[in-house]
């Protein structure tokens, strides 16, 4: 593309994104919401404070104007998390030129209405915007900024426009697979960071490596469960998006849902936990949306009812494991 394209957001992933696209010769315009994180990149050519030691090109002008952010651009990027985004998407509507694509690479469900990000997005947005995609997978940022193979999923309308974001995306180490489940895409993302904390309480509590892997399947479950009660694919969290996302944020040490879990399971407390960084541990706030969600559409999600508990009410973890697994039995496969 010649013309500018703006990343709205630039935590790690959203400042990874915002490398990637740059590295490929684009103008990238990277909008941040704090001063420091801009004047920084000006300064150092690197995101000292959420992507530390990763040199940005160039090419990627930071700014804390969502109107200089978007002036003249031919796609937005949106990264923000999402406990902010109605706020800043309400910012962004009168400042977005009109008919051009829209991709949200968020990984959570906003909380007040409990839409998903491309929900919220076409909801704001409808004057100004194109078609709204999703993107989402297995992407921890830093190790995409070290050229590791990475793939990803790109779900929202079939067609030409689709396949140029594919194509745009693209790169020897970055792979885009297209997809039309926007809802499960976006479940996938936003859910499994629920079930790593719950991965990470069982690693913090010492509980082995049966424990975890039961824990992943069955959260894999519940996923799969609400994501068919609200309209989506069960075979797309069989994917990139589903258990490759689920897998690494379980399992990998980079992973800051897990961390929060681990923390939690050693007896931490969770104010604590959350003062001592400024990243943002996106399962927290989904946790309570998806609780509100399996209710809305009930949908048993015994997981992510515990994970609630312990996060909010409390309960003691190694309390929240035991009624767990003292359930009544019941079988593995629903079948009605």
């Amino acid at each position: 593309m010649s013309a500018p394209i703006a990343v709205i957001g630039a935590g790690a992933w959203g400042t990874a994104l915002a490398w990637l696209l740059a590295g490929k010769g684009e103008q990238v315009r990277l909008w941040a919401f704090e001063p420091e994180v801009a004047s920084g990149i000006v300064a150092h050519h690197e995101n000292k404070l959420f992507l530390p030691g990763v040199s940005l090109p160039a090419a990627l002008e930071p700014t804390t104007s969502l109107a200089e952010a978007v002036d003249g651009v031919t796609l937005v990027v949106f990264v923000v998390p999402s406990h902010a985004a109605a706020k800043v998407a309400t910012s962004l509507a009168p400042q977005l030129p009109a008919e051009i694509p829209v991709v949200t690479a968020t990984k959570g469900i906003e909380p007040e209405k409990l839409r998903l990000i491309s929900e919220l997005l076409e909801e704001t947005l409808p004057a100004r915007r194109g078609p709204v995609f999703a993107l989402s997978g297995p992407s921890f940022a830093v190790e995409v900024c070290r050229h590791l193979p990475t793939a990803v999923a790109l779900a929202g309308p079939p067609g030409a426009q689709a396949e140029a974001l594919q194509r745009l995306l693209m790169t020897p180490t970055f792979r885009v697979y297209l997809s039309a489940d926007q809802i499960g895409i976006q479940l996938g993302g936003a859910l499994k960071n629920v079930i790593a904390l719950a991965a990470g309480v069982v690693d913090g509590l010492g509980l082995g490596h049966n424990t975890r892997a039961a824990l992943i399947t069955r959260g894999l479950a519940e996923m799969v469960r609400l994501g068919q009660a609200m309209g989506a694919d069960a075979r797309t969290f069989a994917g990139l998006s589903g258990i490759g996302d689920l897998v690494l944020t379980c399992t990998g040490g980079l992973s800051r849902n897990r961390s929060v879990g681990v923390q939690l399971g050693q007896g931490k407390k969770l104010a604590d936990i959350l003062a001592g960084t400024r990243t943002v541990a996106e399962g927290v706030g989904t946790a309570k949306a998806a609780k509100a969600l399996a209710e809305r559409h009930r949908v048993e999600m015994p997981i992510v009812r515990e994970v609630c508990a312990v996060l909010f009410e409390g309960k003691d973890p190694r309390r929240a494991v035991t009624d767990l697994m003292e359930r009544a039995a019941r079988p593995e496969i629903d079948r009605s």
